[in-house]
């Protein structure tokens, strides 16, 4: 299976490589809107998608009139053809949409126009080819730029963007994953998740603790009570400080919550999990219904990133009710439910007497729900698998320690 992700690289592009980059910007969104013209109709019926006629129909005005050498012309194509195809579904589905407009402020780029070097790229442009290093983060390890952008990854298209006089280069990156499964990952072993609005931002039924629910939410108020005093000043300054401080902020929790995904799929991968389940986000927002709107964008963007990582590994990501899993024992076959069985982190069942942190009692309950449901609609995974701290727990209560595992 072939793997996609997504890198953004900043480049440092030479002051005089400015002008010809931004008339190829300018000459790609003349040549993309020249094709989106040209298909465009107000009847959905008649307009005109498809690359090969759009091509038959454009190309040699477009050659005429521009000078973006062909490859740049076909991307532009493809670009608008892409546009106009997405309205033509959006009408048909009873939804507004109007002619596709371009700014000029993106170029696409293919293996015929753009060539990847170890510390810089060379682009194509409406005259000479243009150099431009890679400006690499201060920071890059744990970074998505240090996992993607490795010799284990192929570069395939790329887009250019300006955005407030710097360039970036979108990189489209690819691999082949193996996706063949061997007995017992077929059968299937779980990796099960808590998440939560303070302390840990998550645990697992492996027993890792991850993240700092309270720094994060410490970080979030800082940056509310800075914005607050800003929108009260409500000068022009503010206003732009403002705008600063969130972007700087919503990169830094994004960043935050993208190592806590990648340490829970490292656990799942080190565990030999073919799955990870999460309690189902809808069922978090009832069950902490005073949750921020911030904590429950962090729960899904969280989960978004695991899923994302876990697809390399070929690990499937899964959601399960969440209903009384932090109040039913997970050991054995106990499963004794009751509200007073959790004080806070402890966990004490009433009825066997086992001692759990709270949270890793709920991440053991989540997994085993997963697997439940698994055996109730019949997937054929009747060995199915918990994984623990020391080994894994099957649906018949066995217990297989980690030395004997692998």
């Amino acid at each position: 299976m072939e793997v996609v992700r997504n890198i953004q690289v900043k480049l440092d592009v030479s002051p005089e490589d400015v002008e010809v980059l931004d008339e190829t910007f300018e000459q790609f969104r003349q040549a993309a809107q020249h094709v989106a013209d040209h298909g465009w109709d107000d009847n959905p019926y008649n307009i005109t998608d498809t690359k090969n006629t759009l091509h038959d129909e454009t190309y040699s005005d477009v050659r005429d009139e521009l000078s973006l050498q062909s490859s740049l012309v076909q991307s532009a194509r493809n670009l608008a053809a892409t546009a106009l195809g997405n309205c033509k579904d959006r009408i048909f589905d009873g939804e507004r949409a109007s002619k596709p407009e371009f700014r000029g402020s993106v170029v696409v780029y293919n293996g015929r126009t753009i060539t990847y070097n170890d510390d810089h790229v060379s682009l194509a442009t409406t005259d000479k080819r243009v150099t431009a290093e890679y400006v690499t983060p201060v920071n890059e390890d744990g970074t998505p730029f240090a996992e993607y952008w490795t010799d284990d990854w192929e570069k395939a298209e790329a887009t250019l963007h300006k955005r407030d006089g710097t360039y970036y280069l979108h990189v489209a990156v690819k691999k082949d994953v193996d996706t063949s499964c061997d007995e017992e990952s077929e059968n299937g072993v779980v990796l099960g998740v808590d998440l939560n609005v303070d302390g840990y931002v998550a645990v697992t039924s492996t027993g890792a603790f991850l993240g700092n629910a309270d720094y994060l939410n410490h970080r979030r108020d800082e940056y509310e009570h800075r914005r607050g005093n800003l929108q009260q000043t409500g000068t022009r300054s503010a206003h732009l400080t403002i705008q600063s401080i969130g972007d700087r902020f919503a990169r830094w929790s994004a960043d935050y919550l993208h190592r806590i995904s990648k340490e829970i799929v490292q656990e799942a991968v080190e565990n030999d999990c073919t799955a990870i389940a999460f309690e189902n986000l809808k069922h978090i927002r009832k069950r902490i219904s005073n949750a921020s709107k911030f904590q429950q964008w962090a729960f899904k963007e969280l989960q978004r990133h695991v899923e994302y990582k876990a697809e390399e590994y070929s690990i499937g990501v899964d959601d399960v009710n969440p209903a009384y899993t932090s109040q039913r024992c997970s050991h054995g076959e106990c499963g004794f439910t009751h509200e007073d069985n959790r004080d806070g982190d402890e966990f004490e069942c009433l009825k066997c007497g086992k001692e759990l942190h709270a949270d890793y009692n709920a991440a053991r309950n989540v997994g085993w729900r997963l697997v439940q449901h698994w055996l109730k609609s019949g997937a054929e995974r009747a060995t199915s698998q918990l994984a623990l701290k020391s080994g894994t727990l099957n649906a018949n209560g066995r217990f297989r320690p980690t030395e004997l595992l692998g």
